[in-house]
């Protein structure tokens, strides 16, 4: 796994922000320590996974008793994870050993976005980022292949997608970017995010490749996951009625992803700040630089 800093990863989500989704923000953050105190106008709750429930494969103390406790209070609460290196019956399983009680239903992420998309869209042949022993049964009905160090295999095929990047190298990035520039063809990334918090550090993910491809080909690739829409829309498509905006409240630990995104949909927004990207950082720095103002600055949930 390669990692990199907060302060890079930040500065990188600065550099690709024209790449993002449009919001406006016209409110001043509040403080608050955790949830408990501004939870209450919102009847849905949307978590980010790394960096609000858990760091990697460790649960973060407190989350589960809090998603306890709302469910407790009457609100409905939800995982959108742009964690897109996994099936969705992995999740489940992860969620239930780290001692969450989420439902099927009750978990999104940016992998099933990306089957969605990819469902309406003309069959084509693919060339992944993925590691395949982590699972595939879902991806059984898409002409698609893991990509290794053959570089012949990248010219093969009709387009990419960017899922997972567990065991992705700078030899593999080489070869799909000097094969997108002899010929370009479409790029779809599973997880727009740059970087996630694990326990060894903050992990590069499939949109930190992703961005690279853009600069290096121009090439714009076609993002599914937090900050866009659509895993957002597939979210709210599982609640009958569909909850008004604003009483919708996005928990998360990134500005560029979880705050844009949920504000962009009009959601109520709230930055976690004690174990994801921001750790360690001012709040209202990054917030300042970023020009991405939530709603609620906490600690954790």
């Amino acid at each position: 796994m390669t990692t990199t800093d907060a302060a890079t990863a930040f500065d990188a989500y600065l550099s690709v922000r024209h790449r993002l989704p449009d919001a406006g923000f016209d409110t001043q953050p509040q403080t608050a320590f955790t949830l408990e105190g501004i939870a209450d106008p919102y009847d849905l709750i949307l978590f980010d996974a790394y960096g609000v429930l858990n760091v990697g494969e460790t649960p973060i103390a407190g989350a589960a008793d809090r998603i306890a406790a709302l469910r407790a209070a009457g609100k409905r609460v939800m995982v959108v994870s742009n964690s897109a290196g996994y099936p969705k019956a992995r999740m489940m399983e992860r969620y239930a050993r780290l001692g969450f009680d989420f439902t099927p239903a009750e978990v999104v992420t940016s992998r099933e976005a990306l089957l969605a998309h990819l469902a309406a869209q003309p069959p084509l042949t693919w060339g992944m980022m993925l590691n395949i022993t982590n699972g595939t049964d879902d991806l059984s009905g898409i002409d698609a292949h893991e990509l290794g160090d053959d570089p012949m295999a990248y010219d093969a095929v009709d387009g990419f997608l960017l899922i997972g990047a567990d065991g992705w190298t700078n030899t593999r990035q080489a070869m799909l970017t000097a094969s997108l520039r002899a010929r370009p063809r479409p790029v779809v990334v599973g997880n727009p995010d740059i970087v996630a918090p694990r326990e060894g550090g903050l992990s590069r993910e499939p949109g930190f490749f992703a961005h690279q491809l853009a600069d290096a080909t121009g090439i714009a690739p076609r993002f599914l996951g937090k900050p866009f829409p659509e895993i957002f829309d597939l979210a709210l498509a599982r609640h009958t009625p569909t909850p008004h905006p604003s009483r919708v409240l996005m928990v998360g630990d990134t500005l560029h992803t979880d705050v844009l995104g949920g504000r962009h949909m009009g959601f109520a927004t709230a930055l976690v700040m004690d174990h994801g990207l921001l750790t360690g950082m001012d709040a209202n720095d990054a917030i300042q630089r970023a020009a991405i103002t939530p709603d609620f600055i906490i600690g954790r949930i």
